[in-house]
């Protein structure tokens, strides 16, 4: 499964991310690797817990623009 996640530097230092397709998953880390491990831990806890709303809403929409 591939799921897309918004990456963002945090303002105190580091970065983290949500993912949304999964309303409320969201992550930190100091480096982006240990963001990403940490996402990944995330992301499964999230499938786990057996979320009712994985897909988005029907009226949201994700575009993917190359530039």
């Amino acid at each position: 499964m591939k799921l897309k996640a918004i990456i963002h530097e945090a303002e105190e230092g580091g970065y983290w991310a949500e993912v949304p397709a999964l309303p409320g998953c969201v992550s930190q880390g100091e480096t982006r690797e240990e963001l990403e491990e940490n996402l990944r831990e995330a992301i499964a806890g999230w499938l786990e817990a057996g979320e009712e709303e994985f897909v988005s809403a029907p009226k949201q929409q994700i575009l993917e623009v190359a530039v």
